[in-house]
């Protein structure tokens, strides 16, 4: 049976599958990144459990995966294979992809975690038949991928999609990557958690259970709450203003609040187009499993693409 490695690195953990030709998960496991260890323990653990996995392959279906489809956090260079940057992992120009082709010898696929999770989404997720879609993961951070005839939008850098850092407050709060004012700051699951700890006067209070306050009325909570969703609205219309998208995906920790968060979300970006058309606006489908299923599409498409070219003359 021919299948592909899928693994999705996070900040702290990986997220792997071996995938069959139709889609199919055939094996499934999660391992720590190691981050703690360093960035060049975290390269050998992604690299170690990836040649597991081709081990694993071998010994359930008879031989190893034809190919590799890796994605990995922060800023990522896609053509070039090259993982540019992590603040989470640590980690600078790490060829990731020639260092996982050089030790399981067969074809790797290198993409963005959140560009990555759209293609599944868009592929097999909420997005599932629209020729054109945005997704956006609501996380620590903000960030999405513009989703084109089945494929996700890198841009001419690798830096497309960054829609954390749209700026919606000008000369507002700080943001570590040198502006002031962005979205992120203000809309992020982590943005929402710091203002109700702030308003409430716990450290340990987060944006799940400011949701739930909002749902059940309190006064401070709905403020805070109200407060991200214009943030977020501004940054979002923004995003379609400039993509006109036929679907936009919301997912990530923040998506996890439901109703609490597309119904007003859905109003306030109502309220805010004049000339354009406004899209459905749809919760992500797929949860924490959409950036492992993206990996196994990008590597199933790398063989795709590989397959064409042997037989073009």
């Amino acid at each position: 049976m021919r299948h592909v490695i899928a693994l999705d690195v996070g900040g702290t953990g990986m997220k792997a599958a071996l995938v069959g030709p139709d889609g199919e998960l055939l094996h499934q496991d999660r391992r720590a990144t190691g981050r703690e260890r360093g960035p060049d323990a975290v390269v050998a653990a992604i690299l170690d459990f990836a040649a597991d996995l081709h081990a694993e392959g071998e010994r359930r279906l008879g031989e190893g995966a034809s190919a590799v489809g890796l994605a990995v956090p922060g800023i990522v260079d896609e053509p070039n294979g090259v993982a540019v940057f992590s603040a989470n992992l640590g980690w600078r120009d790490v060829p990731l992809r020639a260092a996982l082709a050089d030790r399981l010898g067969i074809p790797v696929a290198l993409g963005h975690d959140v560009r990555t999770g759209g293609l599944a989404e868009g592929r097999l997720g909420a997005g599932k038949g629209a020729d054109r879609f945005f997704f956006v993961a609501l996380g620590t951070g903000i960030a999405g991928g513009f989703g084109l005839d089945g494929r996700v939008e890198p841009g001419a850098h690798g830096f497309a999609g960054e829609v954390g850092h749209i700026v919606v407050r000008p000369q507002g709060v700080p943001c570590p990557c040198g502006q002031r004012g962005c979205l992120e700051r203000y809309a992020s699951a982590a943005a929402v958690s710091e203002a109700w700890a702030a308003a409430t006067g716990d450290p340990d209070a987060d944006a799940a259970q400011c949701a739930k306050s909002v749902a059940s009325g309190d006064p401070n909570a709905v403020r805070v709450w109200e407060e991200a969703v214009a943030a977020l609205a501004d940054g979002l219309v923004t995003a379609l203003t400039l993509l006109d998208p036929r679907v936009l995906i919301v997912g990530g920790g923040l998506a996890e609040a439901g109703d609490v968060l597309f119904e007003p979300l859905r109003e306030a970006v109502r309220s805010r187009v004049t000339f354009q058309k406004l899209p459905a606006i749809v919760p992500a489908a797929l949860g924490d499993t959409a950036g492992c299923l993206g990996a196994g599409l990008l590597a199933q498409d790398l063989l795709t693409t590989t397959t064409t070219a042997e037989v073009m003359p």
